[in-house]
């Protein structure tokens, strides 16, 4: 099996520049190209900035809009994970990544959870999606499980992916530099929590992680990058230096999964039929229902 060659664009948006940001998509996915990258993948809302607040709707764009059309188009060969403000039928306004590939847009995750604490106002103005599926790459020949930043903060959404067949899980971000702590070995709190996240969810579920975050500053926030691969043992095969903005090019050994699977078959041994039905116990409980098993109370 061919190992697969990624580049991660860590860029700097411009807030609400739609069109300058997607000049430089253009650019960085021909880019990627002329380095033979298999699959290309940016940051949480690298179409148009994060802090958009009210501009939100200035710079949405429906799933078929001729401009994202055209950087399907532009990705060729390659597959290519962007990331926008979709607007639905119903005009609600979802923060999306997108997965292009042979000309089209392949598949859309709408970020399902939108944190509301510290800094973080995103349910304010934006609607939360409903579905956690992972989505089978042509190009690739692999299934991918595609998130968005807060998506990872819940353990369900590596779990729901992995359990459906993701072998990389790609987590899309734009996460802000918190806690400037010198007593840390990246001297940055954020960047420690999500190395711990990428290790530890690549190794429960035996897949590979691609987390690429954004850097720059939108107003008063400051994006941090480090963007990462992590082996599906867990190891780190690269790491993106902090608030340096390049396109990384790395190479995966997708037998990797193989191998690690069959070696720790941690997938195979889940139970998902007992954890549904303990999750429905759960539910019913916290909604003031009495349990539909009363041994299970």
């Amino acid at each position: 099996m061919a190992p697969i060659r990624i580049a991660l664009a860590q860029i700097a948006p411009r807030l609400g520049a739609l069109d300058d940001n997607l000049e430089r998509h253009h650019a960085l996915i021909g880019e990627a190209q002329q380095a033979e990258a298999d699959l290309v993948v940016f940051p949480e809302l690298g179409l148009t900035g994060y802090l958009l607040q009210d501009l939100n709707a200035e710079v949405a764009m429906r799933r078929d809009d001729p401009r994202l059309l055209q950087l399907a188009t532009t990705a060729g060969d390659s597959s290519v994970i962007v990331s926008f403000v979709e607007e639905s039928d119903d005009h609600r306004l979802f923060i999306a990544a997108a997965l292009l590939e042979q000309g089209r847009v392949a598949h859309v995750h709408r970020k399902v959870f939108l944190p509301t604490y510290g800094l973080f106002d995103e349910r304010r103005f934006f609607a939360p999606g409903s579905i956690i599926r992972a989505t089978s790459s042509e190009r690739l020949g692999m299934r991918l499980g595609i998130s968005v930043c807060e998506d990872f903060w819940h353990l369900a959404t590596p779990q729901l992916l992995a359990l459906d067949g993701a072998q990389l899980l790609i987590n899309v971000s734009s996460s802000p530099g918190r806690d400037v702590a010198s007593t840390r070995e990246s001297g940055l709190g954020t960047a420690a929590s999500w190395r711990s996240l990428n290790r530890t969810y690549a190794q429960l579920t035996t897949s590979f992680v691609i987390f690429v975050n954004r850097v720059g500053v939108d107003e008063s926030i400051t994006f941090w990058g480090g963007s990462e691969v992590v082996a599906p043992n867990g190891d780190s095969i690269f790491q993106a230096p902090n608030h340096d903005e390049g396109l990384f090019h790395v190479e995966i050994d997708r037998a990797t999964v193989r191998r690690e699977r069959v070696a720790t078959p941690l997938l195979r041994d889940e139970r998902p039929e007992v954890v549904i039905r303990q999750m429905e116990q759960i539910v019913r409980e916290r909604v003031g229902q009495a349990p539909a098993d009363p041994e299970a109370a």
